[in-house]
């Protein structure tokens, strides 16, 4: 009888999913197994002459659980791509020569080197640690990339040695005799470093540039390189911390050293933020880098910074810009400096002059990934937005300040998924702004559902909350919480940039340190509201997700699910902060928790205990249902189990799931499709109607 019922719920859902695909002019709704059949297109790079763009393809391979990335090559003007690489293997990160006749690129865990002409490979590292993340210095003569080693050995047979070791050791405890940062993110660092090595183009044994018990660079969730060749090809600048407690410190500098050998040279001590991302001008007269200026907050207003290496001193170039700068390249000769920075949602492309700071808006849109022609005359570069997933872009330069067809003269180079999502129903991002806590103006994103104008009921709503603190929901493609998926559900999705939220000018990024339940969530609930008041949804059935610090904020609101303003029926916490006090002991990154709830939990107990939501257990009634992934060393996964633990003890309609495989982001295909479908299912169970 079951099976029967289930058969004929099944086939009423088919039916709706006819009808409205039918109302929408024959678009069907985007599922989760649609979302993992988009092709993944990422880190374009520009030819020097500018007429072919390089670029990478992620493919999830769904039965394999693991996705599959490739090389491409495209014209500039646009056409159909050709592959370069095949196989089991994966190869990404591509990397033009110099005379743009070879691409280097990072396949099985080492470097590879690619004639373009003729399609013929060869394998240019040979190192037992392997090889990651190439840059190609000018002359053509050098690869820098990075490797994790035993920062003692001397030489490759020294790794070789101790990895087999460890690996025949039947004993697989993890020791820590001193140091606090002893695992990140996903990840025991067991003794190893990340370093910087440099080896031949023509192949040959690799080199470590930055020796010592330190990682350079050091680890990053993204953002340019941190470590370039200078125009000579004689020098190396690289991103390092050398703190003794580096789980405390942002204290990342900027060294350079000559390949000839000798120590590195520090050149911005002065700076106790963090310095990264060093990229040298044209002429090799200066040194552009991205910097924060506060100690120990991690989401600190980037700055852009030029190093002047013949007075040997640094400058800010954009002094009242009040956002982050992302990605960045030097114009061709040299006189300006193309970046992108979010802005409200989106990331367009400006230009700043050296010479006297005066920026200018060039391109509109969610942009990344800049580069330019040796001649000037090209940029390319990716771009997504809500109903796009990343392609890439170029545009054509009349002069290192100005686009052919102004903000929008950027012009499509790839279509790699437009007709596969042509047949479903993707709605653009709506801007909605509204007044928030302490009479804010705040802003976020709106997603109608199928079928909303022809709608005689009021649909539910899902409010998503993102993490950071520190980020935004911008107008951009997700994987990991994409407002899709939920609209072709028949959600309608609100998405708030509160409190915290980067791309609103830096006062409204640093007013949620120390401040996690406060106006933050007036903006939240007054969104919420506004959204209530002005759209065609049904106050009776909300649910909000979240994860990270997106958890956080489901967890505190199930502790506070009693505002006039708007109620949740429904709760998806994932990866979410309980228990302040054993967050702190349990995380790696002591300098996040440190900053934002000023020092530590035994001698600045305050905020610690005023905002942990584990204190209002007793108000917990909703419905929740929780998720984590095992060996998320970030959020560690005891915070979802006292949760949980929390929930069952007070009697709440509560679900666990945690992978074992995974760490902060639900990454894996089979994964990633578990999650979503589960989060679909629970979402379903409470909020459509007759729940």
């Amino acid at each position: 009888m079951r099976r029967s019922i289930s058969s004929l719920f099944a086939f009423a859902l088919l039916l709706c999913s006819v009808a409205a695909a039918s109302a929408q002019g024959g678009r069907q709704p985007l599922t989760v197994s649609d979302l993992l059949k988009v092709r993944r297109v990422g880190d374009p790079q520009l030819s020097p002459d500018g007429r072919w763009i390089a670029y990478q393809i992620s493919v999830p391979d769904v039965e394999a659980n693991r996705s599959r990335t490739q090389l491409y090559l495209v014209a500039v003007e646009g056409g159909q791509p050709k592959q370069l690489t095949s196989g089991a293997s994966s190869a990404s990160t591509p990397r033009w020569s110099p005379d743009g006749r070879t691409i280097y690129y990072a396949m099985g865990g080492q470097l590879h080197a690619l004639d373009v002409a003729s399609g013929r490979s060869r394998q240019v590292t040979d190192i037992s640690t392997g090889a990651s993340d190439p840059v190609v210095s000018p002359d053509g003569r050098w690869l820098a990339f990075v490797s994790d080693i035993y920062h003692d050995c001397a030489d490759d047979a020294c790794n070789k040695q101790r990895d087999e070791m460890a690996e025949a050791n039947k004993v697989k405890a993890h020791v820590v005799e001193s140091g606090l940062l002893y695992r990140h993110w996903t990840a025991w660092k067991e003794g190893k470093r990340t370093h910087v090595f440099v080896v031949a183009t023509s192949g040959g044994a690799a080199r470590d540039v930055t020796p010592g018990n330190y990682d350079a660079p050091p680890f990053s969730l993204g953002g340019p390189s941190d470590y370039a060749f200078s125009p000579d090809s004689k020098e190396l600048a690289f991103a390092r911390n050398t703190d003794k407690v580096e789980a405390t410190s942002t204290n990342n500098d900027i060294f350079v050293v000559s390949l000839a050998g000798g120590e590195a040279r520090r050149i911005t001590g002065d700076n106790r933020g963090s310095d990264q991302s060093p990229q040298y001008s044209p002429d090799g007269r200066y040194i552009a880098y991205r910097s924060q200026m506060t100690p120990g907050f991690e989401s600190d207003r980037w700055r852009l910074m030029l190093y002047d290496r013949q007075q040997m001193r640094s400058r800010e170039l954009l002094a009242n810009f009040d956002n982050y700068v992302d990605s960045f390249t030097f114009s061709a000769d040299g006189r300006h400096i193309y970046f992108t920075s979010g802005e409200r949602g989106r990331a367009p492309v400006s230009v700043v002059s050296l010479a006297d700071g005066r920026a200018a808006k060039l391109i509109e849109g969610a942009n990344d990934d800049l580069h330019v022609s040796a001649d000037g005359r090209t940029l390319a570069f990716s771009r997504s937005s809500a109903t796009m997933p990343t392609e890439v872009y170029a545009a054509r330069l009349s002069s290192p300040t100005s686009v052919a067809g102004g903000a929008s003269g950027a012009t499509r180079v790839t279509k790699e998924n437009d007709a596969f999502l042509a047949n479903f129903y993707l709605p653009p991002a709506e801007e909605l702004t509204w007044t928030g806590g302490a009479s804010a103006k705040v802003s976020g994103w709106f997603f109608k559902p199928m079928n909303y104008e022809a709608r005689g009921a009021k649909v539910p709503l899902l409010v998503l909350i993102h993490g950071g603190p520190q980020g935004a929901w911008n107008d951009a493609w997700s994987y990991r919480w994409n407002p899709q998926i939920y609209v072709s559900q028949g959600y309608a999705v609100f998405m708030p940039n509160p409190r915290g939220s980067t791309g609103y000018g830096q006062r409204f990024t640093n007013e949620i340190s120390g401040d996690w339940g406060g106006k933050v969530v007036d903006d939240i609930m007054n969104g919420t509201a506004h959204v209530l008041a002005n759209y065609n949804v049904d106050r009776d059935r909300i649910g909000a997700a979240g994860a990270s610090y997106g958890g956080y904020m489901v967890n505190w609101l199930l502790g506070h699910n009693n505002d006039r303003r708007a109620h949740f029926r429904v709760f998806v916490s994932h990866a979410g902060v309980y228990n302040l006090a054993s967050m702190y002991a349990v995380t790696e990154e002591l300098w996040f928790v440190e900053y934002e709830f000023k020092g530590n939990p035994w001698d600045n107990p305050e905020l610690y205990e005023k905002w942990s939501p584990h204190r209002f257990v007793k108000n917990f009634s909703t419905p929740t249902l929780v998720t984590q992934g095992e060996i998320d060393f970030r959020v560690p996964v005891d915070q979802s189990l006292q949760l949980y633990t929390a929930l069952q003890k007070r009697g709440v309609e509560s679900k666990l799931v945690v992978f074992p495989d995974e760490g902060h982001w639900i990454l894996k295909p089979q994964n990633s499709r578990f999650w979503y479908t589960t989060v679909v299912e629970w979402l379903n169970k409470h909020l459509k109607s007759g729940a």
